[in-house]
């Protein structure tokens, strides 16, 4: 099982997807037809945000609903905001939906698939791990 970025959905379903990302459309659908790729509830919310044609929106959310939300619990927002205070301390910036992207991958052991380099920062503080295929 793999937790999947936001970056990664969003390239994956954009209307013209960018040569130099294939190989990363090619493998969110291995994962997915697989029935390894995660998503938590606030990526499916920065996914939707910002699609401004009403119906891209109504397909992309449509096309989501076939993902349950991962289940999160209220540790997982105190460890997102224990390893947002980690690497503040290190100089490290980060969004909220990351940090909880990195605890609940740290919880349950499970890898990460994303192209944000932010996420190779945070693993030199914290115990994550980067999908890598």
């Amino acid at each position: 099982m793999v937790l999947v970025d936001t970056c990664i959905w969003s390239e994956a379903f954009r209307k013209s997807p960018r040569p130099a990302s294939e190989r990363f459309t090619i493998e969110l659908r291995n994962l997915i037809m697989h029935g390894e790729a995660l998503l938590l509830g606030p990526i499916r919310q920065e996914t939707l945000s910002g699609i401004r044609s009403h119906p891209t929106f109504q397909r992309l959310a449509e096309q989501l609903r076939a993902f349950e939300d991962f289940p999160l619990a209220s540790d997982d927002f105190e460890t997102a905001a224990d390893h947002y205070n980690i690497c503040r301390t290190k100089g490290i910036q980060g969004s909220n939906t990351d940090f909880l992207l990195c605890a609940v991958s740290t919880r349950h052991s499970l890898p990460i698939f994303t192209t944000d380099k932010d996420f190779e920062l945070f693993s030199k503080h914290l115990k994550i791990r980067l999908h890598s295929f």
